[in-house]
């Protein structure tokens, strides 16, 4: 995979992950963050709830959601994919490492993805 298109600064990259936390296009996060293509935040409520997603739904840039659960994969529950369906965004839950791997290679397709990443513990 060509790796350059990702270089680009207004772009959103995850470099590292582990369990104390994300690096992410040169910043360090400590904790849960939500990736967007543009910018990351730390992810304050990161209870996997409708609610707690509300800035994802806010930022209105976003196809799809990749669910990053830590170690574990577990199904996401049908009301939270029902909640984010009415807004138009799919969601995929999948552990941590798969979901920043997953992302960068959307990114890098230039699909409009973001992540709610939970640290691997």
């Amino acid at each position: 995979m060509e790796l350059t298109p990702l270089l680009r600064p207004e772009r959103q990259v995850i470099e590292r992950y582990g369990a104390s936390g994300f690096r992410i296009s040169g910043m360090v996060y400590s904790g849960p963050v939500l990736v967007f293509r543009n910018r990351t935040l730390a992810w304050e409520s990161a209870a996997v709830t409708a609610e707690s997603f509300a800035p994802v739904i806010a930022h209105g840039d976003v196809d799809l959601l990749l669910l990053g659960l830590g170690r574990r994969t577990t199904m996401v529950a049908p009301a939270l994919r029902a909640a984010l369906k009415a807004h138009g965004i799919a969601v995929e839950g999948m552990d941590t490492g798969a979901a920043c791997r997953t992302y960068n290679v959307l990114l890098a397709e230039d699909r409009r993805v973001a992540a709610a990443l939970l640290p691997p513990v």
